[in-house]
């Protein structure tokens, strides 16, 4: 069931169920596979979730996934098209300066969303050894 971004306060359990599995995605699949190497002006925060605007988008760009990447929806060149028409978008209007997503880069001390700055980067950043 797709859910929107909604204020905390009207928040339903079917929206929590979403933006949990929302949250294994961004963080199990679209950082680790598209965003882990970090640039001079990388913007991220580590409570995208609790942007709305970032939900929203990074929601719209999921669902595109879901159905691009199944070959019984739309054959075998789905991928290709959620690259070219889906992410390449999405990460251009994240990373611009004015964009609604949340962070800011990491020169600054504070971001015009209210996170502090520099975010701690997603766990691909940090390149750990496990």
């Amino acid at each position: 069931m797709a859910v929107p971004a909604v204020h905390p306060a009207a928040r339903s359990a079917a929206y929590d169920d979403e933006l949990r599995a929302l949250i294994e995605w961004v963080e199990g699949v679209l950082v680790p596979g598209y965003l882990a190497e970090p640039s001079a002006d990388a913007r991220w925060c580590h409570l995208w979730f609790e942007h709305t605007p970032a939900v929203a988008r990074l929601h719209a760009l999921w669902l595109a996934w879901q159905e691009l990447t199944d070959p019984a929806s739309c054959g075998h060149t789905g991928p290709s098209v959620w690259h070219r028409d889906h992410l390449a978008p999405a990460c251009a209007s994240c990373a611009a300066p004015a964009a609604p997503s949340p962070g800011a880069p990491r020169a600054s001390t504070r971001s015009t969303t209210g996170c502090p700055s520099p975010c701690p980067a997603p766990g691909a950043w940090r390149h750990e050894n496990s």
